[in-house]
């Protein structure tokens, strides 16, 4: 039993025991040490190595960037050469689009208030001549609504259509109480109307305009103009500086060649046999100086694209003040499928027939409205004895909601769209009908917000075929593709929810500008404005660089692919990154060999992460080198056909992508 006792362990030996423990420890830690300093060591030399190799890169970058900065000066050359392209047609673009101004397309967000106000007469002046055209002819047809009356309900209901237009007139000339129900036939647009109405002698009338000429007299508060030439003023300074730069010069250029003529005049003087010589060579400077003129003329020109594309991308510095609840935001929201005008009248005397002929009495004061409810109602008892009137209205065919829409209608005295006096609003998507209670009569419209499709999700631009490309937008709702060729653009297809949706517009080529117009009065809205940033979390990156990576992408479009990378929400506004892949052929592989670049307007990347890795690295992919350009970066990687295809892009399409990729805006706006 006690040899199953522990043996008691000696002083001496717990003092060996923890000497030799001690011992282990500073060993270990002497090892640990020392390994330490072999992974500085050998971090430091990594360091060091990856210094010398950037700072090797950065020098060769140095020593070419200016030679590859005038290449694409060159390449980018195609700018002002599609711009020239446009001046034979640009007095009858201008005219067209002051007409479009007037009719369609002015944005409230978009303008200021005094370039509002000076074309405000012309649009009222329109709205009164579209207003009496139409009260004039809504008369004729009244006073004949007897002899038009309908069989089964001995009222009247016409339905006039034209392009742009339709107006609907249904005249009360049975007044029964008990038909209250208005209905259009072959549509389903109509009225439930109060009983004091089915018993008046009245006529309602509905004219729908399939445009928006009433938002154009939306006054919207704008900054100061102190705030407003802030904005722009840079622009304006830097355009002044390089025509000053371009005036001096062509002084000095002239100076050189007044001094060449003098030479060339005294020459003359003494040796006249060498006239035809001095001849040749006048004519030559001439020659020269024209092309100095319009070397110049150029790269006024080249300045002021550039200061007008950073005008396209520049966010406003102050969102406009709206001071009411009720109050239409017409920068958040827009009206969609036209304006709806909605009106009771009186019912003017009808036509007789007497003895073969046709009395008719005219009224001096013509068609009159009837006011609903009226001003005084001091005779009657009960409250709701004007109830609203409920209306519904079909959806235009051509325009596309993602959400219920909403109804506004327009305050004549205050300018503005309006969502009070609007009640019980309900919308059936598959029949397209809106119903709604309304308590006063005017101007309606539907609209929708206008940044629904934005953030985008994600993004792509490929090449299609010799200066054709296709750019894809996947938003929440929907996926867009458009088709970009020469200076035209064409919505190939629209998918929503996973089904694909027939427009008017597939197959419809259009300059960029009326195409983008288009496409928003569809309700297809990927065009951020000024005051986009205001409704919608982006990623926004500075305009230089932005402005910058849609030139050079515009420039490659036409042989490689770009797209969207999630990595673009990691880096710093001064950078933006994407994928790119060279894109010579339509074959499809399901593992495209994309690379990440990371632009700085300054300098392009290759990026060594992959669109799957975990986290985001600005690390430089092994065996590449940085450029000051997109072009050059992708040159070194990309076969000759691929560079052969670029150089040979027609401008005009290039200047059209390029078009596109500013409205879009797809890198602050994914």
């Amino acid at each position: 039993m006690s040899g199953s006792k522990k043996k008691k362990i000696t002083k001496a030996e717990r003092l060996k025991l923890l000497q030799e423990e001690e011992e282990r420890r500073l060993k270990e830690e002497e090892e640990a040490r020392l390994k330490h300093e072999k992974e500085e060591m050998e971090r430091l030399e990594i360091q060091r190595i990856e210094k010398e190799k950037w700072s090797r890169l950065e020098a060769k970058d140095l020593e070419r960037r200016n030679e590859e900065l005038e290449e694409l000066c060159l390449l980018e050359g195609c700018f002002p050469e599609a711009e020239k392209l446009k001046q034979e047609t640009r007095l009858l673009s201008q005219l067209i689009e002051k007409l479009k101004f007037i009719l369609l397309e002015i944005s409230p967000c978009d303008l200021q208030v005094k370039n509002i106000i000076q074309h405000q007469g012309s649009i009222l002046q329109l709205q009164e001549l579209l207003h009496l055209k139409f009260n004039v002819a809504t008369e004729i047809l009244l006073r004949q609504a007897s002899t038009l009356a309908d069989l089964d309900s001995g009222n009247m209901e016409k339905v006039i259509k034209d392009e742009n237009v339709t107006l609907y007139v249904w005249a009360n000339l049975k007044k029964n109480p008990r038909y209250r129900s208005v209905r259009f036939s072959e549509t389903q647009i109509g009225f439930e109307i109060p009983r004091i109405l089915a018993t008046s002698n009245i006529a309602l009338r509905l004219l729908h305009t399939h445009y928006d000429h009433v938002s154009t007299l939306h006054l919207v508060s704008t900054p100061s103009k102190e705030d407003t030439s802030s904005v722009t003023e840079p622009v304006k300074d830097d355009v002044d500086n390089v025509e000053k730069a371009i005036s001096k010069e062509v002084e000095e250029k002239s100076k050189q060649q007044e001094r060449g003529s003098h030479l060339i005049q005294e020459e003359e003087i003494k040796v006249e046999e060498e006239q035809g010589d001095i001849e040749v060579k006048m004519s030559s400077a001439e020659e020269e100086s024209e092309a100095i003129k319009c070397e110049l003329e150029m790269k006024v020109l080249s300045e002021t694209i550039l200061a007008a594309q950073l005008l396209l991308v520049e966010n406003a510095s102050e969102k406009p003040e709206f001071f009411e609840d009720n109050m239409v935001d017409l920068c958040q929201f827009t009206t969609l499928g036209g304006i709806y005008h909605l009106d009771i009248l009186e019912l003017p005397p009808q036509c007789k027939r007497v003895k073969g002929w046709m009395i008719m009495e005219i009224l001096k004061e013509g068609l009159q409205k009837y006011t609903y409810p009226p001003e005084t109602t001091e005779d009657l008892e009960t409250e709701n004895a004007f109830p609203p009137i409920e209306v519904t209205l079909e959806v235009h065919e051509n325009v596309i909601f993602f959400e219920d829409p909403m109804v506004a209608r327009w305050d004549a005295e205050g300018k503005h769209w309006r969502t009070d006096g609007i009640s019980n609003v309900f919308y059936k998507p598959k029949e397209r009908l809106v119903t709604f209670s309304l308590e006063t009569f005017g101007p309606l419209t539907l609209i929708q917000d206008a940044h629904i499709n934005m953030p985008y999700q994600s993004w792509e631009l490929r090449p299609l075929d010799v200066n054709k490309v296709l750019l894809t937008v996947t938003t929440v709702f929907t996926e867009i593709q458009i088709q970009i060729k020469e200076n035209l653009c064409m919505l190939s297809s629209i998918k929503l929810r996973d089904k694909k949706h027939v427009s008017i517009l597939e197959g419809k080529w259009m300059t960029p500008i009326p195409f983008i117009i288009a496409l928003k009065e569809a309700g297809l809205n990927i065009f951020p404005t000024r005051h986009s940033h205001f409704y919608v979390i982006i990623n926004n990156k500075v305009p230089l660089v932005e402005v910058k990576a849609y030139r050079q992408m515009a420039l490659l479009s036409s042989a490689f692919a770009f797209g969207w990378s999630k990595w673009n929400l990691l880096c710093n506004s001064t950078k933006v990154v994407f994928k790119v892949r060279e894109h010579l052929t339509e074959e499809c592989t399901e593992t495209p060999n994309w690379a990440i670049l990371m632009f700085s307007g300054d300098r392009a990347q290759r990026l060594k992460i992959k669109e799957e890795s975990e986290a985001f690295s600005e690390a430089l992919k092994e065996e590449t080198e940085f450029h000051s350009t997109l072009y050059h970066m992708l040159k070194d990687c990309a076969s000759k056909e691929a560079m052969e295809k670029v150089r040979s892009s027609n401008c005009q399409f290039v200047n059209s992508v390029c078009h596109m990729l500013l409205s879009t805006r797809l890198l602050s706006y994914s």
